[in-house]
């Protein structure tokens, strides 16, 4: 048996962020992962000023590539409008190993089947042992589907289905746009040029509205992929999109059980304007680190719930 204070399911920005706070203070964790790192992983990579605040760090001292937005070319309805900004981007397939590594404790790549309650705590697979359990595997995370999912469903409405794709593309226009209920599609879409030549599409949006106007995302994508090469923005391209899903902040789920937690998208926490989940991710993994590190209550109630007001304070 391998023995630990903490156990953390998940090596993305929510459990290295609690890995790396438990280290810093002297807490023995180790992380559990299906995955080795580094790893692809769809996702627009938007992220805040905040953030780095968040790590104790200043954005020039991050080795990876790192895009750096002045406006956002935003479109409401087909209202469009330029939003001065200061916000970033980076590459997941960077920013996740370079967080780990950053956290640097033991790490382990195995696909969690049981958790059980044991005396000193929990147990996975009859390997893994320890006092505290993190979940942070996202929305499909085994920690919240054995311990939360009975005690605090998620809702169906809170459900936002996605495809996305990044990929080497010259850009033609270093800015970021977003297109927000385009032609009535109940959620957004997005063009973000990254560092060292990549681009990353997408479109996100609420699987019960799609459901009930009777459409479906792809066809929304097929619009978007339209949209890109009619703006110029991506062309000839034979477009390849991966599908996901997660969900948007919840007032009243269940995070903490007893010494089991749920950070990230396992405990939902993407903002309800923008789907944004990075920033929750890192503070809920933070928090959690400060309730096991102090001894208190853990609640994610402190993060913000929206991304606008980030984006309209100039910086």
């Amino acid at each position: 048996m391998i023995r630990t204070a903490v156990l953390i399911v998940g090596g993305g920005p929510a459990g290295a962020a609690c890995a790396l706070k438990l280290k810093q203070n002297g807490v023995d964790c180790l992380i559990l992962d299906k995955q080795p790192f580094p790893r692809f992983k769809p996702c627009a990579g938007w992220i805040t000023p905040e953030l780095f605040r968040d790590l104790d760090m200043d954005p020039a001292d991050y080795p990876g590539g790192l895009t750096i937005f002045r406006s956002f070319a935003v479109s409401v309805r087909g209202f469009k409008f330029k939003l001065p900004v200061k916000q970033y981007a980076i590459r997941r397939y960077e920013f996740d190993e370079w967080l780990l590594q950053r956290a640097d404790v033991p790490f382990y790549v195995h696909t969690v089947k049981t958790i059980e309650r044991a005396a000193n705590g929990y147990e996975i697979d009859g390997i893994y042992s320890g006092k505290y359990l993190i979940g942070a595997g996202g929305a499909r995370c085994p920690v919240y589907q054995t311990l939360f999912q009975s005690i605090s469903p998620r809702p169906s409405g809170a459900l936002i289905v996605a495809q996305e794709e990044e990929f080497p593309y010259s850009a033609p226009d270093g800015r970021c746009h977003l297109w927000f209920f385009d032609r009535g599609f109940p959620g957004y879409a997005w063009y973000v040029p990254k560092a060292d030549g990549y681009v990353n599409v997408g479109i996100g949006g609420k699987a019960g509205k799609l459901k009930a106007k009777g459409e479906t995302l792809k066809n929304h994508w097929v619009r978007l992929v339209r949209k890109l090469d009619a703006l110029g923005l991506v062309r000839d391209h034979a477009f390849k999109p991966r599908g996901h899903y997660y969900y948007l902040r919840q007032k009243h789920a269940k995070a903490r059980r007893d010494n089991a937690f749920l950070v990230g998208d396992a405990a939902a926490l993407a903002t309800l304007d923008m789907g944004e989940g990075i920033r929750p991710a890192i503070q809920s993994g933070l928090l959690a680190a400060e309730a096991i590190i102090r001894g208190g209550d853990y609640s994610p109630a402190s993060i913000p719930a929206y991304s606008w007001p980030s984006l309209l304070l100039r910086r």
